[in-house]
């Protein structure tokens, strides 16, 4: 059975609590009160049925463990616990922005497009004065999680604050709700929280979209450098290549958010998605963790009673239930004066409250863990150590 961290302590659950309560439904739910995809999946600790598989060794904060084409849930641990997401959260920025540009549209970079990007982010290499095709601009985000690419794509969309507002409205619409972007590059920030529920629904909704598909499962491209000449970028998803059938999504990692990965995986038709965060020691075991508990979900499927769902589009929902037609139309611009999902407290307070939360859940990310037994060594020989630059 998958091993359980120790109960954080009840000081910082009792924080948590409280800050939940102040918190509007949006944010109450990304303080682990959330239970989008069923009862179980609001539960702490493993959830799986009787009966099952013996799950992997782990030591994650969180995982889940889904098929892509039922939404069917077979595992999780800890689903809606809210912790920071890094550049994973970059699933969510393309979701939202892919369909706004055609990807043969040019765009030549001035430096008012890379302005403010944070220190030790990861970069892809743009640089000012160069052309580059919108299509060029995913690949630096999905292969090199370049943080220089998002900035620019953000400003072709009207800035980093509209970029960030369409996000959230996003997150909404896939109910999404234990997500709070702040930063649209997964950057370190007070208040930006996702979870292994969220990462899933979200990689989930873009691989629908046949560029995000592409982009994700790349592995080696061409980059435009200066005077024309090119250099070769490398997908820095681990398992791509190395594990069978992987098909992406997309990894993260910050120093102070430490390790995330979600990955999809294809077998004789069946797809299936895995999101493991924060694991510790970290990057190596993220991708380990993740290689197991896909075998585990390939041996499971079709044998075990799920614990939840993954739950479709709130659009879809309406049309389901009789509503007005349509198909995930996407983000919609932010209404003046706010709208239902407004928040019933002023933004400053709001943000003030977030940021507790956060502070709360990195206190208890940083208690130590038991030691897990030593990783499987055929994935560990092929698993580089990263650096600790955000990506």
């Amino acid at each position: 059975m998958a091993a359980t961290p120790p109960t954080p302590p009840r000081r910082a659950v009792l924080g948590l609590g409280v800050a939940a309560a102040l918190l509007p439904a949006g944010k109450a739910a990304a303080a682990g009160r959330s239970v989008v995809g069923g009862e179980r999946l609001g539960r702490r600790g493993v959830q799986v049925a009787a009966g099952a598989p013996r799950l992997p060794e782990t030591n994650s904060r969180s995982w889940i463990v889904a098929d892509a084409d039922t939404g069917e849930v077979l595992a999780s641990y800890n689903a809606h616990w809210p912790l920071p997401p890094a550049s994973t959260l970059k699933m969510l920025f393309a979701d939202t922005l892919l369909p706004r540009f055609d990807r043969r549209t040019r765009h030549e970079v001035t430096h008012a497009d890379l302005a403010a990007i944070g220190a030790g982010s990861s970069l892809v290499g743009i640089e000012a004065g160069i052309t580059y095709t919108v299509e060029e601009l995913w690949l630096g985000v999905f292969l090199r999680s370049g943080n220089d690419a998002v900035h620019v794509l953000c400003s072709m969309n009207g800035g980093v604050e509209k970029t960030v507002r369409e996000m959230r409205e996003r997150a909404r619409e896939l109910q999404a709700n234990d997500t709070y972007v702040v930063s649209p590059d997964g950057y370190d920030t007070p208040g930006q929280l996702s979870s292994a529920y969220d990462l899933t629904l979200i990689a989930r909704a873009g691989l629908r979209n046949p560029d995000f598909r592409h982009y994700c499962r790349t592995q080696v491209a061409h980059f435009p450098g200066e005077e024309g000449a090119t250099f070769e970028i490398q997908n820095t998803n681990r398992l791509l290549g190395d594990y069978a059938g992987m098909i992406g999504v997309k990894n993260g990692y910050t120093s102070h958010a430490g390790n995330t990965f979600t990955g999809a995986a294809e077998r004789d038709g069946r797809t299936l998605l895995v999101t493991v965060m924060h694991p510790e020691p970290g990057y190596d075991e993220v991708y380990r963790e993740a290689a197991d508990l896909l075998d585990w979900g390939f041996d499971a499927l079709g044998r075990v009673e799920p614990v939840g769902r993954l739950v479709p589009t709130l659009s879809q929902e309406r049309a389901l239930a009789g509503g007005p037609p349509g198909d995930d139309p996407g983000p919609r611009p932010a209404q003046a004066g706010g709208s239902k999902a407004s928040s019933w407290i002023g933004p400053a307070a709001e943000t003030v409250l977030v940021a507790a939360v956060a502070g709360f859940i990195l206190a208890i990310r940083r208690r130590p863990l038991p030691q897990r037994a030593a990783a499987r060594d055929d994935v560990r020989r092929r698993v580089r150590d990263g650096s600790g630059r955000a990506r």
